[in-house]
This record gives C-alpha cells, sequence and structure tokens, in this order.
C-alpha cells in the first residue's frame, strides 16, 4: 500500500486549481493522475471490495471537482480529497447490507508441522482479528495513525474532527482493543 503523499508545493496545486476554476477543466486529470492511486488504496482500506473502493474514489474526486471553487488550501489536495473519499466510503458502508461468510463451505486447514512459538505470533493473531471487529472508521484511523505515519492534524482533517478529539479517541481504541484481546485469550 502506498503511503499518502503530501504535496507541499502547494503553489503548484494553487496554479492548476486557479486554470480549472479560469475554465482550463483538463487540468483537473493532473490531480486525478497524481493521487488516484492514493486514494483508491485509502477507500480499500475501508471497503473490501475492490470495485467499490475504485468507484468511491472516483466519486470522492468527482465531488473534489464539483466543490473545488471551495478549496481552502489548508491542506493539500491530496488530503482534503481523502477527507471526501473517508465520507464518501462511510456513505457507502452505511448503504451496504452486511456481509456474511459461509462458514460451512470453508475448507478445512490443515496443520501437519508442530512449531514452536514464544505466543508472539498468537497474540500478533489476536490483535489483527481484533483490528478486524473494530469498526471501519475505527480501523482506518488505527491504519493513518501506525501504518501510513500520518500526522494527528492531518487526519482529524481528514475525519472532520479535532486533532484533540482524535487523540482521546485513539486512546480509547488502543484500551478497547486490549479488552478485546485480553477476552479473546481467555476464550
Amino acid at each position: 500500500m502506498s503511503k499518502i503523499v503530501v504535496d507541499h508545493n502547494s503553489d503548484n496545486e494553487r496554479l492548476r486549481i486557479e486554470r480549472i476554476l479560469d475554465g482550463k477543466r483538463e487540468e483537473f486529470a493532473w490531480f486525478v493522475n497524481r493521487y488516484s492511486q492514493q486514494v483508491i488504496d485509502f477507500t480499500s482500506r475501508m471497503l473490501p471490495d475492490a470495485e467499490d473502493a475504485k468507484e468511491t474514489a472516483q466519486d470522492a474526486f468527482v465531488k473534489a471537482y464539483r466543490s473545488l471553487d471551495t478549496f481552502n488550501f489548508q491542506s493539500s489536495f491530496c488530503t482534503w480529497v481523502c477527507r471526501i473519499a473517508y465520507r464518501e466510503s462511510l456513505n457507502r458502508l452505511n448503504r451496504q447490507q452486511p456481509h456474511y461468510v459461509d462458514i460451512v463451505n470453508l475448507p478445512a486447514i490443515e496443520d501437519d508441522e508442530e512449531e514452536l512459538s514464544t505466543g508472539l505470533e498468537e497474540r500478533i493473531a489476536l490483535m489483527e482479528e481484533a483490528i478486524d471487529d473494530l469498526p471501519p472508521d475505527e480501523q482506518m484511523l488505527l491504519h493513518l495513525y501506525y501504518y501510513e505515519d500520518q500526522s494527528l492534524r492531518d487526519i482529524a482533517y481528514i475525519m472532520d474532527v479535532e486533532p484533540n478529539a482524535l487523540a482521546t479517541r485513539l486512546h480509547r481504541i488502543r484500551k478497547k482493543l486490549l479488552r478485546m484481546i485480553k477476552q479473546k485469550e481467555n476464550e
């Protein structure tokens, strides 16, 4: 997965946006070409279906284009379009029916090899399982913060919350994960 790139060359983005707003719509292709894979990677973290993720990313770019005159340069364009993609992903998840997996017809897993273990592998597996059980927005927060090394300020902008509230939420999610892991260990 690629990391969200924040283009600190905001003058370049500003000039392109001004040209688009002046009627040179073809300039928007630069933003799509530059950031589309990052936005698709972003939506893929929330939407398990690859086609849904691509469609949602495309919807985010369309919305960004339509509201380009409201872009205020408080962030990079990429961060702004990811914010739109985040909301679009949540909307899509709210519209979808629950996805069920037929565990009866899953192939059996054979474990012929005995393996020495320190318990770390089991704890990692429990952690991954617990993360998978979190709501999509909490999974996204963990992913952006821990895997993509995004700042709380950028994540707060994407998720449309205050950075302090986000830090508190992150702390609560970590405590929740710890409880979930302890519960799974005791099962």
